[in-house]
């Protein structure tokens, strides 16, 4: 038998059921580094996955609490679609992935952990980033911290028009 020792775990199960929605509350943080926040925007924010496909795994969210795609509207859409498009800008520069994967998990069976907030994963991708150790042992081996790679990021991120000033 295979073990995995998650002990933070814990105060996430005995939380019950009066879970708040993890970006709502990222929405709402004023610890934006605690938070993984990385930038604001009119319509929405840049937070990093704390539970990341790869180094630099970004989310790009609504701060409305909306789940269903054709519920965003089109101001949201656009600054979601050119805040996708500066946080690439910000990976490219910042950590040189060879490529990258964009998308959105619309509901439970297409994968989405998160199905009543809807958001977009941006995962960079680079030569060989995928190994024998996902094949052989079921394990993905994440080489950088999340507090290093935030201070990757950030820099890049403060210099985009808006920042994390909160000009919503």
């Amino acid at each position: 038998m295979e073990i995995l020792w998650a002990p933070w775990r814990m105060q996430y199960i005995l939380s019950g059921g009066n879970r708040e929605c993890v970006f709502c509350k990222c929405s709402n943080t004023t610890d934006i580094k605690a938070d993984l926040v990385l930038y604001r925007s009119k319509y929405c924010f840049v937070v990093m996955n704390r539970f990341p496909y790869n180094n630099g795994h970004l989310m790009v969210v609504p701060y409305r609490h909306v789940g269903e795609f054709e519920e965003l509207t089109e101001e949201e859409l656009s600054d979601m679609v050119m805040t996708i498009k500066k946080s690439v800008s910000v990976l490219k520069k910042a950590l040189s992935p060879h490529g990258f994967n964009i998308g959105a998990n619309l509901g439970k069976v297409a994968g989405a952990g998160i199905t009543d907030h809807l958001h977009f994963h941006i995962v960079p991708r680079w030569d060989g980033d995928t190994n024998y150790m996902a094949v052989i042992s079921s394990t993905k081996v994440m080489p950088e911290m999340l507090e290093s790679t935030y201070g990757k990021l950030e820099p890049f991120f403060k210099e985009m028009e808006g920042g994390l000033d909160d000009d919503r």
